[in-house]
């Protein structure tokens, strides 16, 4: 009985513990607010880039001297590196669960191949949609903010292509 008894109590920790979903739920409330989740993405992009930025700031840059180059002899916040870059991991997530849970599983509607201007814009949608998933992961990947601009524009394109066309 005993060993039953801790056996639950671990099950129902783990399902406690265990990572949940934080975008709009897949039940058909019909309660959907697009634009609103078009920027959090945008926001995300933001807070991604600011911490982009402050990892970069704390690497030790080359400096010129003389005629030869060496590293900046600075002290490194390593508790400050870990925290900017868990939190970018964190944002760039979140733009994948958007695109993914709320617009891939729940708003973007599958369109019969036979409607040829209606399966262009939606093929145009899900094109947009993985490009945007790829560079969140990119931008988890690197402090490059070349990967910044690229999710701007991305976004920019699947904003345009989603509110004009019906969907």
């Amino acid at each position: 009985m005993h060993k039953l008894l801790i056996t639950l109590i671990c099950l129902v920790s783990i399902s406690f513990i265990s990572k949940t979903s934080e975008a709009h739920c897949e039940v058909p409330c019909g309660i959907y607010n697009d634009s609103v989740r078009v920027k959090l993405i945008y926001e995300h992009i933001a807070t991604i880039e600011k911490a982009m930025t402050q990892l970069n700031e704390m690497n030790m840059a080359p400096v010129q001297v003389g005629k030869s180059s060496i590293k900046l002899n600075k002290k490194v916040n390593y508790n400050q590196i870990v925290r900017w870059v868990n939190n970018k991991e964190i944002h760039a997530e979140k733009i994948q669960g958007i695109v993914g849970q709320y617009f891939l599983h729940q708003r973007i509607k599958p369109v019969d191949q036979s409607d040829r201007h209606g399966y262009g814009h939606y093929v145009q949608k899900l094109e947009l949609l993985h490009r945007i998933s790829v560079l969140a992961m990119k931008a988890k990947q690197t402090n490059d903010l070349k990967y910044i601009t690229m999710l701007r524009a991305t976004v920019a394109q699947f904003e345009k292509a989603y509110f004009t066309h019906t969907h």
